[in-house]
């Protein structure tokens, strides 16, 4: 064989690797048979090219039989539905036999049909038909001229050019992937494991209170000025089920993330994504909240910010997987009840725009990065705006009843009355609203309004026997017997067991008689 093929064998390689960005999957030692790979081409996902001296067809059908059964290996591996496989011959001559009926169609393997192989022969008679096939294939001109003759050092040369094309890729991927090596991803385990385990020292990490005391995120305190409950609800876990389902999340996907971005801006990643879903269930999930899900979906805002940036390597290495998890969790998180959705999708998107802020190391891009930073500005500041404006917009009647009972423990009866009233600004509030607001009151002083509010909580539940209860001491302190006999009979009807009733009715049945 003349160097002419030699030449023209890497010279299409380099082509290959260069202009069409294939990847080079296998070379053979004698470096006369290369194999390509390009999964986002589907017209071409593999490329074979052999410099081989054929001589007769039947040995050209067992080897595209062979090829196939490789093509076939590549696809299972990788999952692909379908494999297309373009098979180049370089050769100074075709085969001696008839052939021409083996290469008109494509070879399909016959276990499935699934791997195609198209066969094209490039010899030296007629090597621009053959160029020809392949241009139709990619749509584009491959520029290959050959010249009368070709020297070691030429062939050397193009050979150099394209090997060094492909490990310098190879090696620019692999550096995407190391940027720096996991740390925070660690520490932020053993930070939320070390916290769940305070908590279920100091009570429980299921209960309300206790999570409320150590930092979940609550709004009525949030309204307060408690700004930290916008961060400290990352590191505490509802549950001992919650917490390793956060931590194995973590621990893959942030892994992943800080190897790519770094440990620096992977800690400003995953805070910001934190914020950014405390935030959003802020404003749109008025109900107590804790964990990691927020930060965690950040880290898949990150990967999906990496697949804008790098396409073609995201779904060549992660990006159908990510894509897929991060859908099941979205699917997940929206058909089953008590999931904190708008603090994923808040972390989510804080995430990748957290992302487009710090961007990929040693990779500047400042008016992206500006931009990506004067939209998450914008986005934060109005979303505090329209929170902190209309504060009753951001209480529901559980986290209003919670909250008024915290404080009406401590005896902040005042701050207690404060909150309820002004979710009475709703629409619809419930007999348990008037209730506890009317115990703040009886403990200020402000008896006419509580004995209006308990009067409402009888009407909205007829079986409400400890209003009928508190307003029979009501009437007692103005000395109003009969109407206390009546509430306290009301109160011994719906609730019989209760001796407090009892005792009370019979005081007042005394004071009646006499």
């Amino acid at each position: 064989m003349s160097f002419h093929e030699e030449y023209l064998f890497w010279r299409m390689a380099h082509y290959f690797i260069s202009e069409q960005d294939y990847r080079v999957v296998q070379l053979s030692k004698e470096h006369n048979e290369i194999w390509l790979e390009k999964m986002e081409n589907k017209e071409a996902q593999v490329i074979r090219l052999l410099r081989y001296n054929l001589d007769w067809s039947n040995w050209m059908q067992k080897d595209i039989e062979l090829t196939a059964a490789n093509g076939e290996g590549i696809r299972k591996q990788l999952a692909r539905n379908n494999m297309n496989v373009i098979n180049i011959y370089v050769s100074a001559y075709p085969p001696v036999d008839d052939y021409e009926f083996r290469v008109e169609k494509p070879f399909l393997h016959p276990s499935n049909g699934k791997t195609s192989v198209q066969s094209i022969i490039v010899d030296r008679a007629h090597y621009e038909q053959g160029l020809q096939k392949l241009e139709s294939i990619f749509h584009q001109s491959l520029a290959i001229t050959l010249e009368d003759s070709y020297n070691e050092n030429d062939i050397e040369a193009v050979k150099l050019s394209a090997l060094s094309v492909a490990s310098n890729r190879t090696k620019q991927e692999k550096a995407i992937f190391n940027q720096g090596k996991p740390f925070f991803t660690y520490l932020f385990i053993i930070i939320q494991v070390a916290v769940f385990l305070f908590l279920e020292w100091k009570g429980s990490s299921t209960d309300t209170s206790t999570l409320i005391k150590y930092g979940a995120k609550f709004n009525p305190l949030i309204l307060e000025g408690e700004w930290w409950r916008f961060f400290t609800p990352v590191f505490l876990h509802i549950g001992l089920m919650h917490l390793l389902m956060n931590t194995l999340s973590l621990f893959y996907l942030g892994t992943a993330v800080e190897r790519i971005y770094g440990r620096g801006r992977f800690l400003l990643i995953y805070l910001i994504a934190g914020f950014g879903g405390s935030l959003a269930s802020f404003i749109f999930s008025p109900t107590l909240s804790a964990g990691a899900s927020g930060a965690i979906f950040g880290c898949f805002g990150a990967l999906l910010y990496f697949g804008v940036i790098y396409p073609k390597l995201f779904f060549r290495t992660m990006g159908f997987n990510i894509i897929i998890v991060l859908g099941i969790n979205l699917v997940f998180g929206f058909s089953m009840p008590g999931i904190d959705n708008a603090g994923h999708m808040g972390g989510l998107v804080a995430g990748f725009l957290a992302t487009g802020i710090v961007h990929f190391p040693k990779k500047k891009k400042w008016m992206l990065q500006l931009l990506f930073f004067v939209i998450t500005s914008i986005a934060i500041a109005g979303m505090l705006k329209y929170g902190f404006d209309k504060p009753e917009r951001l209480l529901n009647e559980q986290t209003a009843v919670v909250m008024a009972q915290e404080y009406i423990n401590k005896e902040e009866f005042n701050k207690a009355e404060n909150l309820l009233t002004d979710y009475l600004k709703k629409d619809e509030v419930s007999a348990e609203v008037y209730f506890l607001l009317s115990y703040a009151e009886i403990n200020l002083k402000e008896i006419d309004q509580a004995k209006e509010h308990l009067l409402l909580a009888i009407n909205k539940r007829k079986d409400f026997h400890e209003a009928y209860y508190n307003l029979a001491l009501i009437y007692i302190d103005e000395s109003n017997f009969l109407e206390a006999k009546e509430y306290a009979e009301k109160a011994v009807e719906l609730m019989p067991e209760q001796k407090d009733y009892q005792n009370l009715l019979q005081e007042l049945n005394k004071h009646v008689n006499e």
